[in-house]
């Protein structure tokens, strides 16, 4: 007799465990079909776009190609004191594409009219420090590109050099 009343009290309890695993594994196969269905949808999707190849492939940068400009500029401009002062600087334009460097020579009068304009406004007190020489150098960089952008139609080149430097 204690055994079937030991039966019957573990029956009805048997019973709501039953359901709750049941429950338990629909939604787990419910929320592993979601997961694979969500990943396939995904992955699908980001295979049917195009690939962003072509614009990566232009984001690559050319070669550095250097041209020099000779001969040096020479310019001549006073100090605080009224002193004559001159100035000669060797420049180098650094350049990632020669057909745009080619096009660009062809004008290479009205640059350096520009840059010894620019140079010749310069003061002695400024050019003497190298902050002043790294102003004058992205002034003179500025000046070309303006060029360019103007003549050639795009900034060909990307920054000058000064190879020599010359305060007297």
């Amino acid at each position: 007799m204690a055994k079937s009343e030991a039966a019957a009290v573990k029956e009805p309890g048997s019973k709501g465990k039953l359901k709750l695993i049941i429950v338990i594994v629909v939604a787990l196969l419910l929320a592993i079909g979601l997961s694979v269905g969500a990943t396939w949808y995904f992955m699908h999707s980001a295979q049917s776009k195009p690939a962003p190849a072509p614009a990566e492939a232009s984001t690559t940068k050319q070669p550095a190609i250097y041209e020099s400009m000779a001969p040096a500029f020479v310019a001549n401009f006073k100090d605080a004191n009224g002193r004559q002062r001159y100035m000669q600087v060797s420049i180098t334009m650094m350049a990632r594409n020669q057909g745009d460097l080619e096009a660009l020579k062809v004008h290479m009068p009205v640059i350096r009219n520009n840059l010894v304009m620019l140079f010749s406004g310069q003061t002695y007190e400024t050019l003497a420090t190298p902050v002043g020489q790294e102003l004058l150098r992205q002034k003179a960089t500025a000046s070309v590109q303006e060029v360019a952008q103007k003549e050639v139609g795009k900034v060909v080149v990307e920054q000058l050099l000064f190879t020599n430097y010359v305060l007297q």
